[in-house]
């Protein structure tokens, strides 16, 4: 079982003041603009919180790339 950091953490916080957007936001978009490293381990914090978060994979340039869409803010 994995144990989730506080929702109230500031590093989680940041995530979420992104994605409360409910566009698409790639892995590197997180990275920058939340200031976060581990960007899955994030996302599935969030997710244990409440939250649902899509991640969707495409082919950009020859690379693939994830995105990540919030559906619903955590609880």
């Amino acid at each position: 079982m994995m144990h989730a950091a506080p929702l109230t953490s500031p590093r989680l916080q940041r995530v979420l003041q992104l994605l409360r957007d409910g566009r698409p936001h790639t892995t590197r978009d997180i990275v920058r603009r939340a200031r976060v490293m581990a960007v899955n381990a994030c996302i599935s914090e969030l997710r244990q919180h409440g939250a649902e978060i899509t991640c969707a994979a495409q082919i950009v340039n020859g690379q693939r790339r994830f995105y990540y869409t919030m559906i619903k803010e955590p609880k």
